[in-house]
């Protein structure tokens, strides 16, 4: 709340944790937002971990044929048949190139490709864009990067502090929404399990203590997912977070080169 009262944010505590949404959505609420705040503003800052949702408004979202009932619903019994892991496997068959870059603990993503896969008869990456919609903004990408053994030490204390802060207390007040899209993350999967009374490969009963660890390792998992993902586009400028002088030089310099509006 004090981040939010010295900048003003958008898409923040704005859903339902029941609601649907979608990167498309996204893209289309951004766009309608970016028009009406670049009347009075020349510089804008998106910033997020969601490659999707970045994705969606740099270069836009394809169009993706409209999944059927018969075949969503398909697809999600077969998922509650078989869990998350054998959906993986199939969808690595079915389209190995998207499996490869894939959160494979995400069943939104995961299902989502293969109802694209059995919807179309052919692979989801084949159907995703060639080219970027073009925007009448510049976009200026800047990448934030650590070492991973610092990084990794921010992820464990993140983790800690998160706990402290209340998040088993949160977990258990969202429990009855356990089922929504929205809460099938990091932090919250884990904690759900604790409730369930998850046992550990030993036999053991999970401890607040373990599912913090899992917690922790997920995050590290996801992390290196995102740098994948992220390092893919050669356009992304790379700092250390510290390195406050040389990103603002590096946006003023990148103003001057493509314009006022970005």
């Amino acid at each position: 709340m004090e981040e939010q009262k010295k900048v003003k944010h958008y898409f923040i505590g704005t859903l339902k944790l029941d609601q649907y949404y979608s990167a498309a959505k996204y893209e289309e609420e951004a766009m309608e937002l970016l028009t009406s705040l670049f009347t009075n503003h020349d510089i804008l800052l998106a910033t997020g971990g969601s490659m999707m949702y970045i994705d969606a408004l740099c270069n836009g979202i394809d169009d993706i044929p409209t999944i059927t009932e018969d075949v969503r619903q398909a697809v999600i019994k077969e998922y509650h048949e078989v869990g998350l892991d054998a959906m993986f496997e199939k969808l690595c068959i079915m389209d190995p190139e998207y499996g490869r870059i894939v959160d494979c603990h995400n069943p939104k993503r995961v299902l989502h490709a293969l109802e694209i896969c059995t919807m179309t008869g052919t692979t989801y990456s084949s159907l995703r864009k060639k080219d970027a919609k073009q925007r009448d903004f510049n976009i200026i990408k800047i990448g934030l990067t650590r070492p991973r053994e610092e990084l990794y030490e921010r992820i464990n204390r993140r983790v800690d502090m998160m706990i402290e802060n209340g998040l088993v207390e949160e977990a258990m007040r969202v429990l009855p929404y356990r089922n929504c899209n929205s809460l099938n993350t990091v932090g919250f999967k884990e904690m759900f399990q604790l409730f369930d009374g998850a046992v550990t490969p030993e036999g053991e009963k999970w401890t607040l203590e373990y599912a913090a660890d899992k917690i922790k390792r997920s995050t590290r998992i996801y992390s290196r997912k995102q740098m994948t993902w992220f390092k893919r586009d050669k356009s992304i400028k790379w700092f250390h977070p510290s390195d406050e002088a040389e990103i603002i030089k590096y946006i003023q310099t990148s103003i001057r080169n493509k314009g006022t509006t970005c």
